[in-house]
């Protein structure tokens, strides 16, 4: 990027138009803060980091449909609803508006590329925001797709909202747009309307429809080398010419005087005929650049959406309604919609406004819409405390099949280890229930909690679904508590299982002879739970640093192969002082005192972080939750 700048204005749909590699990606990841560099990019006012829900003021679509192949459609779009902090039920709104309501059911991984691009739509449009940023939307879809999907963004916008789009086709930005910039090599070439720029940089051309398409050609190219007249003429399909250099008038002239059966007969600027018919490719005009300002070498990008230039008629609306006519909505879904503080606006008015643009462009029908084509305006609701980020990471957890599959694998594996340790007789009766023998450096239920662990951010790198970009980890302690809480319940769930089917097991094939009844077992268990709370958690912030689920899992397998044999050969040896006492130093620096019976347990928890196991875990924890905190503070940095 080179000094670009430019506004896409609220109520406009502004294509940025430029060849592959020319930085229309890379414009909008500075945009986003994705890729580091020294421009400023206004929403609505305000940079990205000020605003308070980013996810709700800007919806983004970058490279490929975000999401786990295998969760269904539905469930994705709930997930990013808890996210974002709208109802659930505007899942199955958007699905509707976008027409794949009939897919809710479908895996990700099923769909096609159209229907990809639905969703993905869908995704970016799911909490009503005031700006859209699109990456090629309308890549390898069909003419019928384009138009659609050229005809929502149009609807977004005459309700006030800004859409930004790139693209590299001239023909698409010329169509789809009512603001054309184009940018070669990072710097800005020209900031058009979409009616200069297809007069200046796109032919105009006739477009001739005739069963005699070859004679009519051969007319056509004898009379312009009569006239010395430059004219191309371009065969489009068996009946279909697109005349360069000429006019209607001429061209119909022609026919007549040679007795053409002429069917349609049209002057065109670049391709906008029938969207059925492939058109003919772009030829843009060579235009002199324009230079861009050199004053500074800072990129800044103005995605200015105020509120104050919504459209007329969303200002001049009575009452909002939800899905039901007449339904009062809260002042919060009237700021969604970019009326902060104005009137409230009917059904009627949103019926109106969506159904202006209706007839240009043939769009899914929504349920409840009585004129026959625009969404509904829903109730966006402004939903807060704890219980958003445990609700998105519950909707992620249980969306797809893995926690069942991992703890059916990882209870089968410690079932038939502990019978094969009770069988061997050498095994000690905590080393059977747990069944870990020596030779691996983890029980099996420990792996599988470090698995599900490092699975909470290793493939999941969407909240609040701002940007699809892989990479993109927010540091929101909201969140990590949340991962953290469901991890630990979801280890001790997949720990006790185990514990239990290691009993039932050994106790099925040898009787009750190698687990004898325990003398103390809450020390133990104590250290049980500890082990796999650890394992799951280191497993949450290592796939959070690193960005891998298999970084995740290779940081909980480090803990007993790399960091137990440094502790070990740290605590070699005697200690010069003893450490008598300490519960009693802890009880008297403790603000609530426990009581006297309690010493027991509390010295039992420190003897098992003395183990090495125990202070190998603590030390990797600590490690972790440092190096997280540092790289959610070096992302925070503006260079």
């Amino acid at each position: 990027m080179d000094d670009l700048t430019f506004e896409a204005r609220p109520g406009c749909v502004t294509a940025l138009l430029g060849e592959p590699g020319s930085g229309k990606t890379t414009a909008l990841r500075l945009m986003l803060g994705l890729e580091p560099g020294r421009g400023v990019t206004y929403f609505r006012g305000r940079l990205l980091h000020q605003l308070p829900h980013p996810g709700r003021e800007v919806g983004v679509l970058l490279g490929d449909v975000p999401g786990n192949p295998s969760r269904t459609v539905r469930n994705q779009l709930r997930m990013l609803c808890a996210a974002a902090g709208v109802p659930a039920a505007r899942a199955d709104t958007m699905l509707e508006v976008v027409g794949i309501a009939g897919l809710r059911d479908h895996r990700l991984g099923s769909l096609s590329r159209a229907m990809e691009r639905r969703f993905a739509l869908a995704a970016a449009l799911l909490a009503d925001p005031c700006t859209l940023l699109l990456d090629e939307p309308a890549a390898e879809l069909s003419p019928r797709e384009r138009n659609w999907l050229y005809g929502l963004l149009r609807r977004h916008a005459s309700l006030g909202g800004a859409v930004l789009f790139t693209t590299d086709d001239a023909k698409e930005a010329a169509r789809g747009a009512d603001r054309v910039v184009s940018i070669e090599a990072g710097r800005l070439v020209a900031d058009q309307d979409a009616a200069d720029f297809a007069r200046t940089r796109l032919r105009p051309r006739v477009a001739v429809r005739t069963p005699h398409a070859a004679r009519l050609a051969d007319v056509l190219g004898r009379e312009a080398r009569a006239a010395r007249r430059a004219v191309e003429i371009v065969a489009e399909s068996g009946t279909r010419l697109s005349v360069y250099g000429s006019n209607c008038a001429e061209v119909g002239e022609a026919a007549f005087r040679n007795g053409v059966l002429v069917h349609q007969l049209a002057d065109e600027t670049g391709d906008v005929g029938d969207a059925g018919d492939a058109g003919a490719p772009a030829r843009p005009v060579p235009q002199a650049r324009t230079e861009a300002r050199a004053t500074d070498a800072r990129a800044e990008v103005r995605i200015d959406a105020r509120a104050e230039t919504r459209k007329e008629a969303g200002q001049q609306a009575g009452q909002q309604v939800g899905h039901q006519a007449g339904q009062q909505v809260a002042p919060e879904a009237r700021a969604a919609h970019g009326f902060p503080g104005g009137p409230e606006l009917s059904a009627g008015a949103w019926a109106e406004t969506w159904s202006a643009t209706e007839s240009a462009h043939d769009l899914p029908p929504v349920p409840g819409d009585t004129q026959g084509g625009g969404p509904v305006a829903s109730a966006v609701r402004r939903v807060g405390g704890p219980l958003r980020p445990l609700r998105y990471e519950l909707l992620r957890v249980f969306g797809t099949a893995t926690p069942w599959l991992t703890a059916t694998v990882v209870i089968a594996a410690s079932a038939i280890t502990a019978v094969l340790l009770a069988r061997s007789g050498a095994a000690p009766r905590d080393r059977i229930l747990a069944a870990w023998p020596d030779l691996l450096p983890l029980p099996p239920a420990a792996l599988g909690a470090g698995l599900l662990g490092a699975l909470a951010f290793g493939e999941e790198y969407r909240y609040p679904a701002l940007a699809a970009a892989r990479g993109t980890v927010p540091r929101r302690l909201g969140l990590l508590t949340a991962k953290l809480g469901v991890c630990s319940v979801l280890a001790l769930l997949i720990g006790a299982l185990a514990l239990f089917a290691d009993a039932c097991a050994v106790g099925l094939v040898f009787g009750a002879a190698p687990l004898r009844s325990p003398a103390q077992w809450i020390a133990p268990a104590v250290g049980w739970a500890g082990l796999l709370m650890g394992c799951s958690w280191a497993g949450v912030l290592a796939s959070a640093v690193f960005r891998s689920t298999a970084a995740g899992l290779a940081a909980v397998l480090a803990v007993p192969v790399a960091v137990v044999p440094l502790v070990r050969k740290a605590l070699a040896g005697p200690s010069a002082y003893p450490v008598d006492g300490i519960v009693s130093r802890l009880r008297g620096m403790s603000a609530a005192h426990w009581p006297p019976e309690a010493d027991r347990f509390v010295l039992g928890v420190l003897r098992m972080m003395a183990q090495p196991v125990g202070t190998a875990l603590v030390l990797s924890l600590i490690v972790l939750l440092c190096a997280y905190g540092f790289t959610g503070l070096r992302s925070r940095v503006r260079w």
